[in-house]
């Protein structure tokens, strides 16, 4: 559950972010205004609160029957993270000077020539370092699931303090610490590889 949690987050809240970032980036005042509103409002407020939010809030104001437990956690992951990677993609876009625009129209290339060949692999040399940041963070937020008893590996650990048992827990924390650190091995290596370009 917890490497199921963190995969479709990943999948899902990463596209999700790059729509955000351009609304909040857009020339349209109402549809800036609502997306830096939303990213605001989700960054402003725990992560826990909004899975408590997400799993109780649709039966208590519409009626309904309760999601699932296990989509409303994936659910809350993918909204929270979205609003972060919306971020980080938004200043690694500005973060590119205006000046290699101008060139690249100079030489009489398209917008999206630009865009995918000049803008573009910048872009993720700017962003590598905080996303990976916030993705091993989502390895560690994937506990939080356990606000509404959905048994992630935490949980399922916890369970054997009630006999006695202790050592369940640290192998837990064995299990984030050997995840973050491949994550930290495969971004460290991301990075090297993208290091040719000077930003």
């Amino acid at each position: 559950m917890t490497c199921l949690i963190f995969i479709v987050t990943l999948v899902l809240a990463a596209p999700l972010g790059l729509v955000v970032a351009f609304g909040s980036m857009s020339k349209l005042r109402p549809l800036k205004w609502l997306t830096r509103t939303f990213v605001w409002v989700i960054r402003g407020t725990p992560l826990m609160l909004q899975v408590i939010v997400v799993f109780y809030g649709p039966s208590l104001l519409w009626d309904w029957s309760a999601m699932s437990r296990e989509v409303a956690v994936i659910a809350a992951f993918v909204i929270n993270y979205a609003a972060y990677f919306s971020e980080i993609y938004r200043s690694g876009i500005e973060g590119v000077p205006r000046g290699q625009y101008e060139a690249g129209q100079a030489l009489g290339m398209t917008k999206g020539q630009i865009f995918f060949k000049i803008t573009l692999l910048q872009v993720i040399k700017r962003i590598v370092p905080p996303m990976s940041n916030e993705i091993i963070t989502l390895v560690k937020d994937t506990s939080i699931a356990r606000t509404i008893a959905v048994r992630e590996i935490i949980m399922e650990a916890f369970t054997f303090t009630t006999r006695g048992l202790i050592w369940p827990l640290f192998y837990s924390g064995l299990f984030f610490l050997l995840f973050n650190g491949i994550l930290t091995i495969l971004f460290g290596r991301i990075e090297k590889k993208l290091g040719y370009f000077r930003v």
